[in-house]
């Protein structure tokens, strides 16, 4: 039934074509479907692919479901960014890159906004594949250009993808290095990626058509280097590119005016500003200021009490600026306090989990957030992948064989997964807490000495420097750093500038008692990347990895994840990862925001459904030049 299916799919490929921007392969597929049944194999022929199950969208759509195909092309939107930049390459751990850096560059496959799974031909114009995917055919499209107007081909590509390999960041080669078994060019506008046999095969043709690709022609005559920052961009076949910058202060992307793929399907109603400018500030108060002055025009606001009490400015009231919260369905971004578990005090799980039982969110979310915010409990909130209640069959049936090995304790199986500590919302400091720390430092052999201080045997004070570049987490790590020091650990939050924090908090430094950030959770559908940051090879090596995770039973949960043939089967896998890692008490989770907060000046539209897993901004919003002159008329923008 399964290849009955799938034949019928080629047949009709071939009959139908990819619409009118395909006319010109319709002959190609059509003769490739009459020899397929002579292979030794079945061989697919799409316009994309996804990794479960088929694709939502037919080979002739005309464009995406959550876009408006009508939306006026013009105008300009501006957003802030913190801090400084001195670099446009977002590849290289040198350097700090602007933001948006990443905007010149296009893959081989294309993501939607709507549909996790799926991954459209964007480059190419059809891609072939066996069922077991173990290979990949790439048939480029032949009228795709660099924004120089140089043509692009599959030189280009191999180019990109062994670049990557020799120089990309150093969790990416460590990880995806021994994944593809060879690379050949079939001729200017076709090529195959093998995989290595053993590869889980299930996210490999849409990992080869991911990537970033350059030109060969451009980076080689110009003597470019991946891993070194630069204020001068790769070129790439994007729709938008350079048009001018301050350094730290100010960038401008200007829509390119020849841009190849403005009538792809994928791109109708998509790419719709000329300009998309992005101003720097030193902080987030610099930032409202410039905001409320229209220095900038479109704010997503990320502070619960500046969007509770801060948005009453007269724009506001005169229906100028826009205030709007829109919801999100995606997931949660694994907000949380990451130790370093390279440093020793952090080795015993006692400490951690005590560590984790003096973070009040309660009285946060009631003090400083208005009750905005929600916890994390686990690393894939807000999604079915989260951790609930004991393991289901399907979960201990992967856990049991672990613990048989005596990789994981038998309590795996029997205790329900680990839920963030809850705390009293009336006092900072919840005595309680208090005292349950107490113990497991006491139990752990930290000892209160004459001067409040914990010490272990050898007299070494229990010490958790914190370090982060963002003063708006200030008020809640210091309540945080009070509870701290109350349990008598030396604990401090400094604020940092953010080359500085870049540079300690990364490889090969690591120069960090703990810090406050996201922890990875490969979002909606986690595949490879999930061993960028959790298998114990990129331990040392990766950004990712900034705690120094390592763990046997992980990483094999992690090749049990990437190989997984069903959704169901992904999920058991990520649900079984989550307790795990949630036993273990590697980090304090803290909160999350489960809408869109948005303010912007009334020059904008959107479409009216959003698609649920991204505000699309920048690339499915427009610019209404009436309201824009009228706002500008009365003097309410610039």
């Amino acid at each position: 039934m399964r290849q009955e299916k799938r034949a019928a799919t080629r047949t009709k490929v071939a009959r139908n074509g990819l619409g009118p921007w395909m006319a010109t392969c319709a002959l190609s597929l059509a003769l490739a479907a009459y020899v397929i049944p002579a292979r030794a194999e079945t061989v697919i022929i799409s316009h994309g692919i996804s990794t479960f199950g088929d694709l939502a969208l037919p080979a002739d759509f005309p464009y995406l479901p959550y876009v408006n195909p009508d939306a006026p092309k013009g105008g300009e939107i501006s957003q802030w960014s913190p801090g400084s930049f001195d670099s446009f390459n977002p590849y290289a751990i040198a350097g700090n890159a602007a933001a948006l850096s990443s905007i010149f560059y296009e893959s081989i496959l294309g993501g939607t906004l709507d549909d996790v799974s799926a991954a459209y031909c964007l480059l190419c114009e059809t891609m072939e594949y066996p069922e077991d995917r173990s290979w990949v055919i790439f048939n480029l499209r032949k009228d795709v250009k660099f924004s120089d107007g140089t043509p692009f081909t599959a030189e280009d590509v191999l180019f990109s993808h062994n670049l990557f390999l020799e120089k990309g960041i150093p969790e990416y080669r460590s990880v995806a290095g021994g994944k593809f078994q060879s690379v050949e060019i079939l001729d200017p506008y076709r090529i195959k990626f093998t995989f290595t046999p053993g590869t889980p095969f299930r996210d490999m043709p849409a990992q080869a058509g991911g990537t970033t690709i350059f030109s060969k022609a451009n980076y080689e005559a110009n003597n470019r280097d991946l891993e070194k920052s630069s204020l001068e961009p790769f070129l790439g076949t994007g729709p938008y590119v350079l048009e001018s910058f301050k350094p730290g202060q100010q960038v401008v992307y200007k829509l390119d005016e020849d841009y190849w793929g403005k009538d792809h399907p994928l791109n109708i109603g998509q790419n719709n500003f000329d300009r998309i400018r992005i101003e720097y500030f030193g902080d987030d108060n610099a930032a409202m200021e410039g905001f409320k002055a229209g220095v900038y025009t479109f704010r997503n606001e990320s502070l619960p009490k500046r969007w509770a009490v801060d948005y009453d400015f007269p724009a506001v009231a005169a229906g100028d600026v826009v205030k709007e919260v829109i919801p999100s369905g995606n997931i949660a971004g694994g907000q949380s306090i990451i130790f370093n578990l390279r440093r020793a005090q952090f080795q015993d799980p006692r400490v951690r989990e005590a560590m984790g039982l003096m973070f009040n969110f309660e009285w946060s979310n009631k003090a400083l957030f208005y009750g905005l915010f929600a916890r994390i409990n686990s690393i894939w909130e807000n999604s079915e992948m989260a951790a609930t209640g004991v393991p289901t069959p399907e979960e201990a049936a992967l856990l049991q064989p672990l613990v048989n090995e005596g990789l994981l304790p038998a309590s795996i199986l029997t205790d329900e997964a680990v839920m963030a500590s809850v705390s009293s919302e009336d006092t900072a400091l919840d005595r309680r807490n208090l005292r349950k720390a107490s113990a497991l430092l006491d139990e752990a052999g930290w000892k209160v000495g004459d001067d409040g201080m914990r010490r272990n045997a050898k007299g070494e004070t229990l010490r958790m420097a914190m370090i982060n570049a963002r003063t708006d987490l200030l008020p809640v790590m210091n309540a945080y750093v009070e509870n701290l020091r109350a349990l008598g650990v030396d604990a401090s939050f400094d604020i940092i500038d953010d080359p500085q924090l870049q540079e300690r908090a990364s490889p090969p430094n690591f120069d960090f008692d703990a810090v406050p950030t996201a922890v990875v959770n490969g979002g909606l559908e986690p595949g490879g990347v999930l061993k960028q940051a959790w298998a114990s090879i990129a331990k040392d090596n990766s950004s990712r990895n900034r705690m120094g995770y390592a763990d046997p039973a992980v990483d094999r949960i992690l090749d049990i994840a990437e190989a997984a043939n069903s959704r169901e089967e992904l999920t058991t896998a990520i649900r079984a990862l989550d307790r795990v890692l949630r036993s273990q008490k590697i980090l304090v989770p803290r909160y999350y925001k489960r809408d869109n907060w948005v303010a912007y000046y009334n020059m904008y539209e959107h479409p009216e459904t959003l698609p649920p897993y991204a505000l699309g901004e920048l690339s499915i919003w427009w610019y209404n030049a009436e309201k824009a002159d009228a706002l500008k008329a009365k003097g309410a923008l610039k």
